[in-house]
Formats: C-alpha cells, structure tokens, sequence
C-alpha cells in the first residue's frame, strides 16, 4: 500500500491572533477572547497570555486573577468564520482533500497536489508561506504519512513551527513519548494505564492487544495500534454535519420556569444555522446543567422533522416539561440542538411512515 502524504494544518492562538492582526493596539500584549462576566470561559488566549497560564475553556474570571493585566476581547465568530474561510482557500490551492476539524485546524491529503510539488514538506511550507502573506497570520504544521501522526508533529513546534515524521522516523518517534500523547487519553485514562505500569507509548507497545481490551474495549485495541503510528483513517472531505447546538450560562443560576426566554433564544440562533445545511435534522435535543454541574439531557425524533423556528422551539419547550425538577433546584446553563442529520429524501420517506 502506497505511503499517503497528510499534512495537519493548526492555526495559532486562532481567535486572539486575529484579534491582534485587526487591532495594531493589542500586538505583544496578553490577549484573552471571552466575554467578561463569572459564568464566561475563555475562548482562546494569545501566547502572550498563555505565559501566565491562561488557557482556553478556562473561566475568564480564573483567567482575569491569573493575568490581570490581560486585555479581554469579546468574541466575533463571524469574522473568525470569514479568517477560516480564507485559510481554506489557500489550501485548496494544493488539494481538494480537505478534512476541517474546526474554524483553526484542519487535515490536507496531499499524496497528490496540484501544484505537481515533490514532496508534503514542501507544500506545507508553502502553505505556511501564503498564510502569512495574504492573511498575516501564522500556522503550525505536521506533516506525517496519517492523520494521528500529522496532528502530534504540528503541535511539536508551536508556534509558528513545521515538524516532519518520516515513515521510517516512527519506532524512535512514538515510543518515549508520554502516552497522555495519544488521542483518547484522558486524565482518568492515564491513571489507569500507570495502574497496569504503562506511562509511555514504549511502555503500551509491550502490553497485549487482548489485555488493553479486556480493560479498555475496543478503545484498547486502538490505543495498541497508535502505539505503534498505525492510522488508516482517510481525509473526509465535506463530512456531513452530525448535529448543531447553541447553550447560554446564565449570570446566575436559575428555577426551571424561568428558562423559557434563554430556550426561545436558543431555537432561534439553531434554526438559524440550520438553513445553512441542506439536510434534515431529526432529533431535537434540549440540554440542562444544574447548580450542582449535573448534566440533564432530553431528546425528541418526532415522526415530522421540525419545519419551522416555532415548531422547532416547542419541541424544545415541551422537552423541558419532561425535566423533574425538584423544589429549589437551580439551572445554571441551558441548549438547545438538532440532530441525527438525514439527507432530505430519506427524510421525507421517514415521514411518510409516520402519517
């Protein structure tokens, strides 16, 4: 089987390099996209903020004590679409295999390119290059023979780095890396690995296949073989959207009756981006976090997908009838979402079997 050639493209410090692109003022200085207020986390962080220890998904107000001296802006998702949207059309220069994994990252098979470059290295500096001299941002880059490897070498030299793993690299690559290295290895995942002794990828090589999966399942099984770079995961162009969802936390924490405003909200920003797919959505999702960080979720796949902001908005308010919630019992964030995506025809078809 030919070596595919795939390039991990990462975007740094996305939102906040964006930020400071458009507003000169904020260049070299500590950068912290989040909406102030207690219940706002942190959207992104600029290196600069980082050497404080500021991090994404960090409570902004933890963020604020950390660096107070950081400059928070508020997040404008719409032109970070716009930034992303540029970014892709610099790579379809090179390949129209193109697999976003979000608005600042994104895999590139480019076994074949069109531009006829000799080799991956070659076009991921090249891609590099023309980011930041039409966008005047900078990207990191991993260039690997799959996927998994890809994604670990261009967080090898953030920011603003390229790093390059060889096929024949591998076996001295993977083996004293920390296994936290692997995709699907949490905190919890880790303690339980040092538990059976294994704390590097060296160290998961040497355990039986059989024996990860008696503990860990199939997931097991699929740790032992990134152990060893095995990734036969294709680049998925175009992959079909799973599900949308938009939540709100709340300034302060709230009974269940008075979330009806936040829900309405919530449907309209949904049903909003819906539009954009030309693909039904058949499940309506409304989801719930208690004072206590409980998550409580309710689903619906009616026999009529929703047709309408209204229809879609009192399938999510008759969800929360089905929440039991007992006396004095608080919600500090609500969401509402659509899944199980169908293409439009099997859609209707399942329609028809519900009249």
């Amino acid at each position: 089987m030919a070596v595919r050639k795939i390039v991990h493209i990462d975007m740094d410090a996305f939102y906040a390099s964006v930020e400071q692109r458009d507003d000169p003022a904020l260049c070299g200085k500590p950068v912290v996209v989040a909406w102030r207020g207690n219940r706002s986390v942190v959207c992104a962080a600029s290196y600069e903020a980082r050497r404080f220890g500021v991090r994404s998904a960090m409570p902004a107000i933890r963020a604020e004590r950390l660096c107070p001296q950081a400059v928070f802006v508020p997040p404008d998702f719409p032109r970070y679409r716009e930034v992303s949207r540029q970014a892709r059309e610099v790579f379809r220069r090179y390949t129209d295999l193109i697999e976003p994994l979000s608005l600042d990252e994104a895999y590139l098979d480019v076994t074949e390119n069109k531009c006829g470059l000799p080799t991956a290295t070659r076009v991921a500096k090249a891609i590099r290059q023309q980011i930041r001299n039409e966008l005047h941002l900078t990207a990191s880059a991993g260039v690997a023979p799959n996927k998994f490897l890809a994604k670990i070498a261009s967080d090898w030299r953030k920011p603003d780095g390229l790093f390059v793993i060889q096929p024949e690299e591998i076996d001295t690559f993977l083996p004293p890396l920390p296994v936290e290295r692997l995709p699907g290895v949490g905190k919890v995942t880790a303690q339980r690995l040092a538990k059976l002794g294994v704390h590097t990828v060296g160290d998961l090589r040497g355990m039986e296949p059989a024996a990860l999966e008696s503990s860990f399942g199939r997931h097991g099984r699929r740790l032992h073989e990134l152990a060893f770079g095995m990734d036969e995961s294709p680049v998925v162009p175009n992959r079909p959207t799973q599900s949308i969802s938009a939540e709100d936390t709340f300034e302060q924490d709230l009974p269940l009756d008075e979330t009806e405003a936040a829900i309405r909200r919530l449907a309209e920003k949904v049903w909003a981006a819906s539009r954009k797919e030309s693909r039904v959505a058949r499940t309506v999702v409304l989801k719930l976090k208690t004072a206590e960080f409980r998550i409580l979720t309710r689903s619906l796949t009616p026999g009529v997908p929703p047709s309408s902001c209204g229809e879609l908005t009192d399938m999510a308010l008759a969800l929360r009838q089905r929440v039991a919630s007992a006396p004095g019992q608080r919600f500090r964030l609500v969401g509402v979402g659509l899944g199980n995506f169908r293409d439009a025809g099997d859609a209707e078809s399942q329609a028809i079997l519900f009249r």
